[in-house]
């Protein structure tokens, strides 16, 4: 009886270590935008992308964080927003102004191609924030 729990337990032990982990840069719910820069640039508000949760917020219903760099012109960001749900990205998705992909849904080539327009050197293996 001994023996066939440990051999069952053993089994288990292989199936559940067996099981690769999400990529980090890939959990949660992942959009990517061309937005343009807001703020004065003082302390108080400071230059950011649009939609970039100014102050920074812990409400786990809205964007819990960002990662971005500037256009090869400086007047646009291209920016990985990241969210618990797709709720907390309504006002940006809804925005016709702006370039939006959701990560996971839009292929990497479509991404790539689009983006190279604002960011020549633009590669979305070395582009976004890792989440824990």
């Amino acid at each position: 009886m001994l023996q066939r729990f440990l051999v069952a337990l053993l089994a288990l032990t292989a199936v559940v270590c067996a099981q690769r982990r999400v990529d980090p840069r890939m959990s949660y719910v992942r959009v990517i935008a061309v937005v343009p820069f807001v703020g004065q640039g003082t302390a108080s508000d400071p230059k950011r992308p649009e939609y970039a949760p100014w102050p920074i917020s812990q409400d786990r219903d809205g964007i819990v964080a960002c990662y971005h760099i500037p256009s090869d012109d400086g007047t646009l960001a291209l920016v990985e927003y990241v969210a618990y749900n797709r709720a907390a990205f309504k006002a940006l998705l809804s925005d016709s102004s702006i370039t939006v992909f959701e990560k996971g849904v839009t292929s990497k080539k479509t991404i790539e191609t689009a983006l190279k327009r604002f960011r020549k050197d633009f590669d979305l293996d070395q582009f976004g924030v890792v989440m824990p």
